[in-house]
């Protein structure tokens, strides 16, 4: 009876092995394709905005856009720069009152409204002044600057519609 009772044992034992064995291989193999499948990612944020077609929310726009379709403003500690990740880009609401800064290497833009006409558009201790194109200021220090030309506005998705 001992040797039934050991003989049971010992192949519970050597079948409970097997199927773990064979269990964690299968979630490797799962696991494996899932990643392989993945390859599209959903980089979307709160507004449905696709971060990895360049397009950031607008606040004063109401929509998603390419920030860097706006008025360009190099760093003017390097002015010569052509890397334009290290360039803030301006959008200005239609009646003109509003300017919309998206800061380089910031998720946030800031939005600086002016008073009256020919006034310097003012966020806390940032100041947009209309001077030979643009220049951003903070705390009386000029931190970019441009000539105020605009580039192309390009608005939307670059989701596929089906």
């Amino acid at each position: 009876m001992k040797k039934v009772f050991f003989f049971v044992f010992f192949c519970t034992i050597l079948v409970s092995c097997k199927l773990t064995d064979q269990k964690s291989a299968e979630e490797e193999i799962i696991a494996n394709e899932t990643l392989r499948d993945s390859s599209v990612v959903n980089d979307k944020d709160e507004h449905g905005c696709l971060a990895s077609a360049g397009y950031v929310w607008s606040k004063i726009n109401k929509e998603c856009i390419k920030a860097f379709t706006g008025v360009p403003l190099n760093p003017v500690a390097n002015p010569d720069s052509e890397d334009e990740s290290l360039s803030a880009y301006v959008l200005f609401s239609e009646d003109g009152n509003q300017a919309e800064v998206f800061l380089p290497k910031e998720t946030n833009s800031i939005v600086l409204t002016r008073s009256a006409e020919g006034k310097p558009w003012t966020f806390e201790d940032w100041q947009l002044v209309p001077w030979k194109g643009f220049v951003l200021k903070r705390a009386n220090e000029n931190k970019f600057a441009g000539d105020g030309i605009p580039g192309k506005k390009i608005t939307g998705s670059d989701t596929e519609e089906q």
